[in-house]
C-alpha cells in the first residue's frame, strides 16, 4: 500500500467506520442542517409524489441546471432517531425503486430499439484479474482464482503459481480428466463490477425501510434487504459521457491522460447537474427516470491495471445535489465506471464518509452500481439503449456482481 494512500483514508471515515460510528461521532462530523433542506424554490426530500410528467417539466428533458437541490449534509441525529424510517413505499419496504422496474417499463424500453436496425450487446462488467484492486478493509476482499486439475499432466510452475493438482491420473476405464476454479477464503460479490443491495451501508442502525441492522444480521447474511428482493432488471439505461463532455469543450484543467493514452476525469473532480444536462443535450437523449439506469462514464476504469493504488485512492464522481436529483426522479439505481460513485474530496464532503451511499440506500432505496464499464457503447455513441443484469439470488446478500449488458444501437456522434 502506498504511503500517501494509506495517508489519505486515515484522514477520512471509511465505510466501515462510518456503520460503526456512534450518534455523537456522526453528529461531530456531520453538518448540522435539517433532514431535506433546500434552497429556495428547490424540490425537497419530501417531494416525491409527483408524476413522472410534473418532474419532467421541472427538471427539462436534459435534467435540471445545478443549483435545483441541496447539497447540505443529512442530520444523522435525525436520522438516528427515526426520521428516515417511513420511505417512499412504505415502511418495511424492501425493494425500495426497483417498485418501478414494471413490465410496462421493460416494455417501453424494448421500444426503444429500433427494429429496423441491427441491436449491439455492450458488456458492462470489469474484467477480474487475481489482485483485482478492491477498497481495504479487514479481512481483504479478494479475487484470487486458482485452476484445480485432475487427470491432467499440468505445466511447468503451475502449482507454484497457485494451481492446485488433485490427480494426474483421469478417473476410471473412460479416463475422465477434469478442471475447476477454486477461490481464495476471502471472495466476496462487493469487489468490480456490482449492484449495492440496500443492506450494504446504513446510518449507525437504521437500514432503509425502517430496518434495524441489529435485527436483521445473521451469520449468514440479512434476513432482509438482500440479493433475493431484487430480481432481474431490464429497462432503459442512459449513459453520461462527461469526460467525453470536457474533452470536446477543451477543458483540459479537468482531466488528465491515463498510461493507456484514455482521458479520464481528474482524482477529485466533482460530478454536477450541469454536468449531467450538458451530456444529455449534446448526446440528444432525454434524462434517465423512473424505473430507469443512469449511468456516468468518466473513464476511471483506465487506471485498473495500470495504476491501483491511485484508482483506490480517490475518484470523480457526484455529491448529495446529484444524488437527491436521482432520488427525486425514482431511477432504478445510480451507475457509474467508478468503484464507489461519489467524490472523496474532503472540500467537498467535508470529512463525511459515503453520505451519498447512506441517502441513496438507506433513505431512498436507490441502488448503487459500481464499475460498470461503458468505454466500448460510448465509442459507438452508443449512449442509451435496455440496461439488462440479473444479480445473484443469494438471500441475505448484500450486492449482486453478476455483468451487465446493454442492448444498444451506435447512435450518431454528439454535437459539439
Amino acid at each position: 500500500m502506498k504511503p500517501e494512500f494509506l495517508h489519505y483514508h486515515q484522514d477520512q471515515l471509511s465505510r466501515r467506520r462510518a456503520i460503526q460510528i456512534g450518534a455523537g461521532a456522526a453528529a461531530a462530523v456531520a453538518a448540522s442542517a435539517a433532514v431535506g433542506t433546500s434552497p429556495a424554490g428547490a424540490a425537497t426530500e419530501s417531494d416525491h409524489d409527483s408524476d413522472d410528467h410534473k418532474s419532467t417539466k421541472r427538471n427539462g428533458r436534459f435534467g435540471p441546471s445545478s443549483g435545483t437541490y441541496s447539497d447540505e449534509m443529512f442530520d444523522v441525529e435525525a436520522v438516528l432517531a427515526g426520521g428516515w424510517d417511513e420511505p417512499r413505499y412504505g415502511r418495511g419496504d424492501q425493494r425500495g425503486t426497483f417498485n418501478e422496474l414494471t413490465a410496462r417499463k421493460t416494455g417501453a424500453s424494448l421500444k426503444g430499439l429500433n427494429r429496423g436496425r441491427a441491436v449491439k450487446t455492450y458488456q458492462l462488467g470489469e474484467e477480474m484479474f487475481n489482485g483485482f484492486p478492491a477498497f481495504p478493509s479487514e479481512p481483504a476482499r479478494l479475487h484470487d482464482m486458482f485452476l484445480y486439475s485432475i487427470g491432467v499432466e499440468p505445466p511447468p510452475g503451475f502449482e507454484d503459481g497457485g494451481g492446485i493438482v488433485n490427480s494426474v491420473d483421469p478417473i476410471g476405464q473412460n479416463k475422465v480428466s477434469v478442471f475447476e476454479e477454486r477461490f481464495s477464503e476471502n471472495f466476496t460479490f462487493q469487489i468490480a463490477t456490482q449492484i449495492d443491495g440496500l443492506n450494504h451501508i446504513g446510518v449507525g442502525d437504521v437500514f432503509y425501510g425502517g430496518h434495524r441492522g441489529s435485527e436483521i444480521a445473521t451469520p449468514t447474511g440479512t434476513s432482509a434487504l438482500g440479493n433475493e428482493t431484487m430480481g432481474p432488471v431490464a429497462t432503459r439505461g442512459v449513459i453520461y459521457d462527461v469526460i467525453g463532455l470536457k474533452v470536446a469543450a477543451g477543458q483540459t484543467d479537468d482531466f488528465f491522460t491515463a498510461e493507456n493514452g484514455q482521458p479520464v476525469l481528474n482524482d477529485n473532480y466533482r460530478i454536477t447537474l450541469n454536468d449531467l444536462q450538458a451530456c444529455a443535450r449534446r448526446q440528444r437523449v432525454r434524462a434517465a427516470g423512473a424505473g430507469e439506469v443512469p449511468i456516468i462514464h468518466t473513464g476511471w476504469t483506465h487506471l485498473v491495471r495500470s495504476d491501483p493504488g491511485r484508482y483506490l485512492q480517490a475518484q470523480p464522481g457526484i455529491y448529495l445535489e446529484e444524488a437527491r436529483y436521482f432520488a427525486d426522479q425514482r431511477v432504478a439505481l445510480v451507475a457509474s465506471d467508478t468503484w464507489g460513485l461519489e467524490v472523496l474530496d474532503p472540500a467537498v464532503t467535508n470529512g463525511n464518509a459515503f453520505p451519498c451511499h447512506q441517502l441513496l440506500l438507506a433513505k431512498e432505496g436507490v441502488r448503487i452500481g459500481e464499475s460498470f464499464v461503458t468505454d466500448t457503447a460510448v465509442a459507438d455513441h452508443c449512449y442509451e439503449g435496455v440496461l439488462v443484469v440479473t444479480p445473484e439470488n443469494v438471500p441475505g446478500a448484500t450486492c449482486g456482481s453478476s455483468a451487465p449488458t446493454l442492448l444498444g444501437q451506435p447512435g450518431r456522434r454528439p454535437r459539439d
